[in-house]
This record gives C-alpha cells, sequence and structure tokens, in this order.
C-alpha cells in the first residue's frame, strides 16, 4: 500500500514537472528528454522514443530516441510514415489507439512477416499523442528487451495518462515551435531581400560611377584603374585585368591590371586570337573557367597561348562589346582555392562590361569630335563658324518642330479672329463718323428729331455688330488660350471632357473651314476628368490632323465622330473614328512607329500617331488600340484612369 501511495505521488509530481517544462522549454527535444527522465522513475523506461507527424509531407521524425539495442534516425530526418500492417508505430498513429503487446503477441501478429523494424521487444506499449481536435501529434512508446521487466494494465493506464499531458504540452510548443519557425523563415527572407536591394543599390552606384567616369574621365587608364576599384566594391577582384582591342592591328593592348602573381608592362601589346582574352572575344560571351576547363581548351585548340600565369583557381572574363563591336574584355581571376566565382559574379561581370563598353563608345567618340573639331578649327575658321552656325540652326529647327503645332493654332486663330474684329473697326469707324456729323449738325442748329432717331438707329445697329463679333472673338481666344495654356504645360487639373473636345475643335477651326468634313461629338455632359488636358488636347489634334491629312483628300467629304464614356468608376472608354481611306494590315502594323509616314514630303512628319501613342500610355497612364482595312477608315480605342495622382499623392485610403 505504502509503494503504491509512492508511486502515485511520483506519477503526481511527473505530471506537475510536464506541465511545468510545457510553459518553460522551448525545445522539444529537450522537453521529451525531461520527460524520458521524470518517466523512468515510476516505471521501467530504459527504451523509450517519440516519432512526431509532419502533415504537409505524410512524414514522422524521430525527435527523441533511445534504445538499448537499436540505433534510431537523426532527429531531423524526415521517414515517411508506413501503414498500420507495415509498423506498430503507424498503427498507434493510424487508429489513434493505444498498443500494448509482449514478443509472442508481436510474432503471432507477424505470421511470417516482419511488423516494423528493429528488434523484437519482451513488451511493447505505445500510445498515440493526439491534440484537442483528435488530430495525430504523433506517437509515444515504451519498450523492454527484458523478460523481468514488462508492463502491467496499471503501468499502462499510467503511461497513457502520461501521454495524454505530453500531447497537451506538445501542442502547445509545436504551436511556438511553427510560430518561431515561421518568423524565422520570414526573417531570412526579409534578410535575402535586404541583401538583394543592397545588391542592386550597389550595382547601381557602380553604373552611375562608371557613367560619371565616362563623362569626366577623358584618360583610359584613369578610367581603368576607377573601373578596378569599383567592381572591387560588387566581388573579390584582387586579380583585375583590362585589355583594349586594335582591330587595325590585330592587338590587344592592357592599360590596367593588378595581380598577384603576374606583372606587365603599362600599355603592352599582344597579339589578337592567343589567349583566353582572344577566346571571349571569338565567344561574343562572358566565360567561367577554371584551370581544368583552361587546359581542355587548350587541348582543342581553342586556346594557343594563354598569357600570364595559368594555375588559377577561377576564372571570369566578360566582353566589352555595343552592337556587336567589341572594345575589349573584363577579366577577374581568383588563386585561392577558397574564392571561387559563380554565374551570378560572372552575369554581374557581363553587366558591368556591357555599361564600360558603352562609357568607352562614349570616350572614343568624344576624343574623336574633339580630334575633328580642332582639325576644323585649325583649318579653317569660317568652317567652324559655319559648323557653329548650323548648329545653332538645328536646335532652332527642334525649337520650331515643338512648336510648331501650337505655332499652327496660333496663326489660324488669328486668322479666324481677324474677321470679327475686322467688322468692328468697320463698326467703330462708321460710328464715329455718324457721331461727328451729329454733332456738327447739333452745333448749327440744324438737328431734327428724324435726325437724331437715325443717329439712335446707327448707334444701335453698330453696338449689335460689334457686340456679336466681340464675342466671336472672345470665344475664340478663350478656347485657344486655354488649349494653348494646356499644350505648353505639363499640370493636371479637372475638366470636362465634353466641352474641352468642343474648345479643342474650335481651335482647329482653321484647319476644318472649307473641308467638308464633319465632326460629332458623343459624350456625357457630366464627364469630369482630372488628368492632363495638355495630353488630350495634343491627342485630339494629332487624330484630326491625321484624318484630314491622311484619310481625305481635299475636298473629299468625310465625318468623324468622337465618343467618350465611363465604363466605371475610373476608367474612361474614348472612341475615335473616321469613314476615310485606311489601310492595310502592313501599314497598321507600322502607324506606331517613329517616322513612319505615306506622307512625307507633303505635311506628313511621321511623328503625329507616335507621339499619339506615348500620351496616351504614358502622360494618360491607359491603353490604346487601332483598327483599319482599307476603304473602311481609321479608328482609335483608348482606355485611360479618369483620375490621375499626382507625383508623391499618396493612394486612397492610405496615408
Amino acid at each position: 500500500m505504502e509503494n503504491r501511495l509512492a508511486r502515485l505521488e511520483a506519477v503526481q509530481a511527473m505530471l506537475l514537472e510536464i506541465g511545468q517544462l510545457s510553459a518553460s522549454c522551448t525545445d522539444i527535444t529537450e522537453f521529451i528528454g525531461a520527460v524520458h527522465r521524470a518517466l523512468g522513475r515510476i516505471m521501467y523506461a530504459e527504451n523509450f522514443y517519440v516519432a512526431l507527424s509532419e502533415r504537409e509531407d505524410g512524414t514522422v521524425r524521430f525527435v527523441y530516441f533511445v534504445d538499448t539495442v537499436d540505433q534510431g534516425p537523426s532527429p531531423d530526418e524526415r521517414v515517411a510514415l508506413a501503414s498500420p500492417e507495415q509498423s506498430p508505430t503507424a498503427w498507434v498513429m493510424l487508429n489513434k489507439q493505444a498498443l500494448s503487446m509482449t514478443s509472442d503477441e508481436e510474432r503471432a501478429r507477424e505470421n511470417g512477416n516482419t511488423w516494423g523494424q528493429g528488434s523484437v521487444a519482451e513488451h511493447w506499449m505505445g500510445c498515440p499523442l493526439l491534440d484537442q481536435q483528435h488530430e495525430v501529434l504523433g506517437a509515444i512508446v515504451i519498450q523492454s528487451y527484458i523478460p523481468e521487466h514488462t508492463y502491467s494494465e496499471e503501468d499502462q493506464a499510467l503511461f497513457a495518462l502520461i501521454a495524454n499531458h505530453v500531447s497537451n504540452a506538445l501542442q502547445g510548443m509545436q504551436s511556438m515551435d511553427r510560430l518561431e519557425r515561421a518568423v524565422q523563415e520570414r526573417t531570412a527572407a526579409l534578410a535575402r531581400e535586404v541583401a538583394e536591394r543592397r545588391r542592386a543599390e550597389q550595382v547601381q552606384h557602380a553604373l552611375y560611377q562608371i557613367a560619371d567616369l565616362s563623362a569626366s574621365v577623358l584618360d583610359t587608364d584613369v578610367l581603368a584603374a576607377s573601373l578596378h576599384r569599383i567592381i572591387g566594391e560588387l566581388m573579390v577582384a584582387k586579380n583585375f585585368l583590362i585589355a583594349l582591342t586594335h582591330p587595325d592591328r590585330g592587338e590587344l593592348s592592357v592599360p590596367y591590371y593588378a595581380d598577384e602573381r603576374d606583372s606587365y608592362r603599362p600599355n603592352q601589346r599582344f597579339p589578337l586570337g592567343a589567349g583566353m582574352v582572344s577566346y571571349v572575344l571569338q565567344t561574343r560571351q562572358a566565360q567561367l573557367h577554371d584551370a581544368g576547363s583552361i587546359a581542355r581548351l587548350r587541348a582543342a585548340g581553342k586556346v594557343r597561348e594563354p598569357l600570364g600565369n595559368i594555375d588559377v583557381a577561377s576564372w571570369i572574363g566578360a566582353p566589352m562589346l555595343v552592337h556587336d563591336k567589341a572594345y575589349g574584355v573584363l577579366v577577374v581571376q581568383s588563386y585561392d582555392p577558397a574564392i571561387l566565382y559563380t554565374k551570378t559574379e560572372l552575369d554581374l561581370l557581363a553587366f558591368i562590361a556591357s555599361h564600360v563598353a558603352v562609357a568607352l563608345a562614349r570616350m572614343q567618340a568624344d576624343r574623336a569630335i574633339r580630334t575633328a573639331k580642332e582639325h576644323l578649327e585649325t583649318q579653317n575658321a569660317a568652317l567652324n563658324l559655319a559648323l557653329t552656325q548650323l548648329q545653332e540652326a538645328q536646335t532652332e529647327l527642334v525649337r520650331q518642330e515643338k512648336l510648331a503645332s501650337l505655332g499652327q493654332m496660333v496663326a489660324g486663330v488669328a486668322h479666324e479672329i481677324n474677321t470679327p474684329l475686322g467688322i468692328c473697326v468697320t463698326a467703330t469707324s462708321h460710328l464715329v463718323q455718324e457721331l461727328k456729323l451729329t454733332k456738327e449738325e447739333l452745333a448749327a442748329g440744324q438737328m431734327t428729331e428724324e435726325s437724331l432717331d437715325g443717329f439712335f438707329d446707327v448707334v444701335d445697329q453698330s453696338l449689335r455688330i460689334m457686340t456679336t463679333n466681340t464675342q466671336r472673338a472672345a470665344s475664340l481666344v478663350r478656347s485657344f488660350k486655354q488649349v494653348a495654356v494646356d499644350q505648353s504645360s505639363d499640370n493636371i487639373r479637372n475638366f470636362n471632357l465634353g466641352k474641352y473636345v468642343g474648345e479643342i475643335l474650335l481651335s482647329l477651326q482653321p484647319k476644318l473651314k472649307g473641308r467638308p468634313v464633319k465632326v460629332q461629338i458623343d459624350c456625357p455632359a457630366d464627364l469630369e476628368l482630372n488628368s492632363f488636358p495638355g495630353a488630350v488636347s495634343q491627342i485630339v489634334t494629332n487624330m484630326v490632323v491625321n484624318s484630314l491629312v491622311h484619310g481625305f483628300e481635299r475636298g473629299q467629304p468625310g465625318n468623324i465622330t468622337i465618343r467618350a464614356r465611363l465604363e466605371d468608376d475610373d476608367t474612361v472608354a474614348f472612341e475615335y473614328g473616321d469613314d476615310g481611306a485606311g489601310m492595310d494590315a502592313e501599314t497598321l502594323s507600322k502607324l506606331f512607329d517613329p517616322f513612319f509616314t505615306t506622307k512625307r514630303g507633303s505635311g506628313g512628319s511621321g511623328l503625329g500617331a507616335h507621339i499619339l501613342y506615348n500620351l496616351v500610355t504614358g502622360s494618360l497612364g491607359g491603353s490604346l488600340r487601332a483598327e483599319s482595312s482599307p476603304g473602311k477608315g481609321l479608328q482609335y480605342h483608348l482606355r485611360f484612369p479618369r483620375k490621375l495622382r499626382k507625383a508623391g499623392e499618396p493612394a486612397l485610403g492610405l496615408s
């Protein structure tokens, strides 16, 4: 009786210890080891293991395994869960039931087939570990290989009770473990992201330095030394070489090198086609090699005479190409077996080499320009003046091209305003003359009621004529002013699309005047936009002008239709179409190409549709599609947001 009471007290102490351990212990293996030691104080537990289920892939891990006969798997090894017929542990887990069996019972169950792995125990006892939803967490097993140590029904009941407490503790610890693993995985992902961003920033900074050097450095030797420092910030580059090509002489020169074993004279020349640098130039591809692969290239005859020490641990070379023209090769190599380059470093060096090639091309072009300029200045000062005048003329042509659309609008509107203003001047002159005559009659005392009434009629008629024509002129000026301001600025503002398109068409009246082309607008009166009105003005202007130049011959009647609607709260559908000449599929495929026109020399610059496409996809942030066939006219289908956010403005609902 006293032994039983002492055992119950030991069990109670063990259960209390399990509860305390689950609250303080964060390592599952350490926790189960403590349970094993506590279990050994109340029953025989020399052979004890715990298997935990990995639900995501249907495997188990034997996180704790102590056995006097067999050796268990590694705690981190994932083992495929067997079927209940193959393993007593799997039977316990899949049936969610406790199992106790002696060696005789196990042999009888096996019936000639092996049930489980490992040695046959004198007594085997296992219990499932279940969570609160009765889902399997794993199994806890205790076994004895000694006939003197078997487990009674009381032992089995105590073991089941302990398994239940271990299940509760493991559920909490696994939840914490999953959370910690998730945090660790997220932290690792963030660390990789930070490293990638830092790497990208370093590469961007390196490219900025290269661009800055190409603009400020005139000497290739200075550029090469700076390149070594820049590349050394991105990778280990103790051994660095830059080789430049001289195709006219069939040679390579080395303006800069840094090598731990070899030495070269500055700008030493080497024959083209002999070494590894020449092999890179021949293949036009970046190369990654070691001593073995270099030896194989030599054996294959692809590299005849490698220059310098070939006992390298790792070698990378990247060609400097611009439009398939080779300017040289960048080489980085390592003699240290601990420093081996990978495809990452190879791709990075190739990326840097392409930008260095552009820098070299720019420097060579600058030198050529300076040489030519100096030669021209030396030969003929007058020719230099002519060149300057030509450059000024080119600048002026560019400026005039930019203002061409606005200038044509000014000329047209000025012509249109001339008529109402001329009428106003005539009416004013006539009114002044009548006023003079009336004053003379009044001074001579010859004023009659009839002549006064006639004067009032003239005044009334003249004022009506002046009012009507000044209002017409004001309307033209107003329309021109708004459209002109919008075309010369890039500000976002609120405007009514239908009214604004009407103002644009009013400013285009000089081009439409005398042409039997009708323009119809179908736009909701309440369609308000917060966008770039200048872009909308330029788009509509280019569409109408293109129709007049390419779609309709002069004197040919036609129709232009402009439709707009709101597809949803944020997207405007803008449709433009004419019933003009149209175009075939080949011409349509080149419609938005710059400088493509079918009317070169007849008013077509080849930039109208190209500018239109860039404004829709760029400034308005939308999409553009064109449809056409011969004789069926041309239709544009635009989709763009109704509201554009200004730079720096937060998205809706965010602060």
